[in-house]
Parts: structure tokens; sequence; C-alpha cells
């Protein structure tokens, strides 16, 4: 298979759901245009902070180095290294480093050190009126789904889910294409390339096409978000999400979440990518119901494509994908692609 067709399939088998045959048309349009932020060029510093868990100067090494490869300047945090419990430092220490990146004008994209959990405790200190005037990308995924939440809908500004440093090889050279691929649409993300991804054909797919900007990220931390100044914004969007290490009765109370808070019923798509480690059931308290079950328990009365296995999330196959940026969504009994539009 050519390596730019990304995906192979992720999710085991379930019973099979019925496809709805949405109609291949343009769904509603969105409501207003993203800010992207400005494009980086070779010298353009990258910030790496830990807003979330913590990781030591040694970890980010391959990182430094291959991000210094694509010609930029490196800036290390004061957080990078220090630790509070699983933290990379205090709240107070996180939010302190972070709100340096976000208002010093020479950093043009903020780049997470890595994942775990710290975010949501920490992001209502920071003050966002600098990055406002002036926006930079800020990149990476699972817990930092908190920040591209609060930033794609507070402030419509766009955002890069993707690997962070925890993820670089230690040698890019040696490594293989699929590691190549995942770590190089970082790059093209952050210069300016238009994104495109294909995902082959699940027969739980529902067809359809829609354009609109993509937001979402991690379920848990999206569905943690609700009711706060970070609630994600859905109406008229294309949603994304992915899930690691979960029960599956968990999986559907935080897809109720989604849905009793009318995060499901205004979509004009809805891109399910890895969900992967899923925690056996107890014997005796099988929860009886497949992923697709679930999704489709959820949004089956509505009439927006569905795919699956889509290349984002916990797993090898992390693209890089632009949040709260207008893409078209093509799902057919072929396969699916996501194109970014420019606009």
């Amino acid at each position: 298979m050519n390596r730019k067709h990304f995906l192979s399939a992720i999710l085991s088998t379930g019973a099979a759901f019925p496809v709805i045959n949405a109609a291949a048309s343009i769904l509603p349009a969105y409501e207003s245009v993203p800010v992207l932020p400005p494009y980086l060029k070779k010298g353009d510093v990258i910030g790496i902070t830990c807003p979330a868990g913590f990781i030591t100067r040694e970890e980010i090494t391959a990182a430094v180095r291959i991000m210094e490869s694509w010609g930029f300047v490196i800036r290390i945090g004061s957080t990078v290294g220090l630790k509070d419990g699983s933290f990379g430092g205090t709240d107070a220490q996180r939010a302190a480093d972070f709100q340096q990146m976000l208002d010093n004008p020479e950093i043009r994209a903020i780049m997470c050190a890595r994942g775990g959990y710290g975010c949501a405790r920490m992001i209502d200190r920071l003050n966002f009126d600098q990055f406002r005037k002036h926006p930079k990308w800020i990149i990476g995924f699972s817990d930092i789904t908190a920040i591209h939440s609060h930033i794609n809908s507070r402030f419509n500004i766009s955002s890069i889910h993707s690997k962070m440093c925890n993820s670089f090889p230690d040698d890019f050279r040696t490594s293989d294409a699929m590691m190549q691929d995942t770590i190089s649409s970082i790059y093209k993300a952050l210069t300016g390339t238009a994104m495109q991804y294909t995902a082959v054909a699940d027969p739980h797919n529902r067809p359809g096409t829609a354009t609109a900007p993509v937001v979402g990220g991690n379920l848990s931390v999206l569905q943690s978000m609700s009711g706060t100044p970070s609630e994600i914004d859905t109406k008229g969007k294309i949603l994304f999400l992915e899930e690691v290490g979960e029960y599956l009765y968990s999986l559907d109370r935080m897809l109720g979440t989604l849905e009793r808070s009318g995060k499901l019923s205004e979509l004009n798509g809805l891109v399910l990518g890895g969900f992967n480690r899923i925690k056996p059931d107890d014997p005796g308290e099988e929860f009886g119901r497949t992923l697709y079950d679930m999704i489709f328990e959820r949004v089956g009365k509505y009439s927006y494509p569905v795919c699956f296995n889509f290349p984002v999330g916990h797993q090898r196959n992390n693209y890089a994908l632009k949040c709260n940026a207008v893409h078209t969504l093509q799902v057919s009994n072929t396969g699916t692609t996501l194109v970014e539009k420019r606009i």
C-alpha cells in the first residue's frame, strides 16, 4: 500500500450496524472564517513547554534535533525537567511558562512536550490577550485537547493536533515510513501545506460530504470541558474524536454527555480516530455494545457523514491535523478523504 494512504484498520470488528446513506451534498456552511496563525519559515522560534505531564530534557533531545534540522530555532521552557507529582511543575509554574511563550513575540509556535494530565488545572490562570492580537500555533494532542478546545471555541483561532516531543524517534533517518510520515506532517502543517488525509473504507461508515472547520480531540477531555469556559463549540463543525485505555461503558457515558449537551445534534460531520487499548469488561458484566453501536445510538437519527478509522489518536498513525481550519470531508463506500480547504 502506498504510504500516503495512511490508515489500516484499528478497531476490532463489532456487530454490523445498518449504514444510513446520506446524500453526498454540502451541508450548511460554517458561520465564521477561522483565524489561522502565521505559518513558520526557517529561523522562526518554537518554544517547548510542559502544560501537563513532566518530561526530562533528555527525553526531548530527539524532538529538538529534528525540529532544528527543519531550520527552526528551539527555545526550551522552564518547565522541562520540572516535576510536581505527575505534573511538569506546579500549576503556577506551568501556567507561568506557558504564559511567557504566549506573550513572547519571538516565539512563533508552542510545542507541548507531552500530554498526561494538567492543562485543565492551569488554563484559567492564562491571559490570552496578546495571543489574540498575535496568534501562534499551539501543537499537541491528548490532554492538550483542553487548550485546543479553549482557543478554537473562545477565540476562533486554529491550532495543530499532533504528536509531541515524547513521540519523536531517536533517529529519524532509520525510522519506518509511518513514523517519518507522521513526524513530517507536523512540519507540513507548520509551514503552510494544505493537508490531505485518506482512510480506508469501513462498512459502518455513513456516506456524505461536508465542508466545515474541523474541531475535536480526546473524548474524555472534551466531555470534561462541558459547562466550562473551555467547552467545545460543535455547531456547524466537523467533529473528530479519539480515545485510549477506557472501558466500553465509560466511552458510552462520555458520548452520552456530548449528546445530552447538544454537541452531536448540529454537526456537519463526525470523524472517529483511534479508540485503542479498550479495557476488557469484568466477567459476567459485559457491556454488550461495540463502539459502532454506541456511535449510531447517538447519531443514527442525523444525516451527516460519519467515518471510522481515521489516522489520529493514541497510535503510531497520528497525523498532524489543523484544528478549527476548514476542510472538506468526503465519505463514500470506497474510503474517506479529508482535504484542507484554502479560503
